[in-house]
């Protein structure tokens, strides 16, 4: 694991630390299925209470991940699927219990987005105020910031679809709002989970400032995506995760191009072109004096 380094460490402040963390999923019943549900029922019948709990499997999600994150700082989490990027982000943001360790936090994490508190049936306009209130801003702040959210979304670019309910948007029009909710305050730690995968480019570019904007104002921020143009545009460091272990801690563009190398995803350079064949000098016939 390399570690992370900055000359500037001794003056910044620590905003998260995770400390030799480790978290567990349980899943219950696996092996269970086998034979029929009489067969089933007398092997229950026969355990012991010790051989029941060995139905219990167990998947480590993270492995004894330690890292400091610092005020200011923009983090990308990277790392192929079911690499626990997602799920360590949860247990920052305190929705996921750790298993082994500690995660110290300065502030409030804010985990992007706001799902529990936006509601389908409701109109878009309507959650912006709840999902608003659920973010910690006063109804006045989101009366303030109402049509600053709206506009930074573009969902009513192409009609007035705040005023429609959340079920009749597209995947990437609720993920936006979402977004925009959420960006619309200011965070000591703010935890964004591929949001930047959508909508077009330049909704992403407006994300990019805006993340760009909450880091110069107050906290941290984390950034999870399999976009390596947006990590790269957004993070001065990346940490590297993967099957659950810290494989790299560094800068940007250390850590890219290592997890470039090993995912394949790294461009070849272009072979230089071949230098033309100079044309022999055309021989000068002498002219008759």
């Amino acid at each position: 694991m390399a570690e992370h380094t900055n000359g500037n460490t001794p003056d910044l402040t620590p905003t998260v630390i995770a400390d030799h963390v480790d978290i567990v999923y349980r899943v219950n019943g696996t092996g269970a299925g086998r034979g029929s549900a009489t067969a089933a029922l007398n092997r229950i019948l026969r355990r012991k209470k010790a051989e029941k709990a060995a139905g219990v499997r167990t998947v480590h999600a993270v492995r004894d991940v330690s890292f400091v994150a610092y005020k200011g700082e923009a983090i990308g989490l990277i790392g192929t699927n079911g690499s626990g990027k997602s799920t360590l982000l949860k247990a920052v943001a305190g929705l996921l219990p750790v298993e082994n360790g500690r995660i110290y936090t300065g502030g409030q994490p804010s985990l992007l987005g706001v799902n529990a508190a936006l509601m389908n049936d409701l109109t878009g306009e309507r959650n912006v105020h709840l999902g608003g209130l659920a973010m910690g801003m006063s109804r006045e702040q989101v009366k303030e910031r109402y049509q600053e959210i709206v506009d930074f979304s573009g969902i009513n670019e192409k009609g007035d679809f705040i005023t429609l309910p959340m079920r009749t948007y597209s995947s990437g029009m609720a993920a936006r709002l979402r977004f925009s909710i959420a960006a619309a305050k200011d965070h000591d730690v703010l935890l964004i989970d591929e949001a930047l995968a959508t909508g077009d480019r330049k909704f992403q570019k407006r994300s990019e400032e805006r993340i760009r904007e909450l880091r110069k104002e107050a906290g941290t921020v984390f950034l999870v995506s399999h976009s390596n143009k947006s990590i790269r545009d957004t993070c001065d460091r990346v940490l590297w995760l993967e099957r659950g272990e810290l494989r790299m801690d560094g800068p940007t563009e250390d850590v890219m191009k290592e997890y470039e190398a090993f995912t394949g995803d790294a461009k070849p350079k272009p072979k230089p072109k071949p230098k033309a064949a100079a044309k022999p000098a055309e021989p000068t016939v002498a002219q008759p004096s």
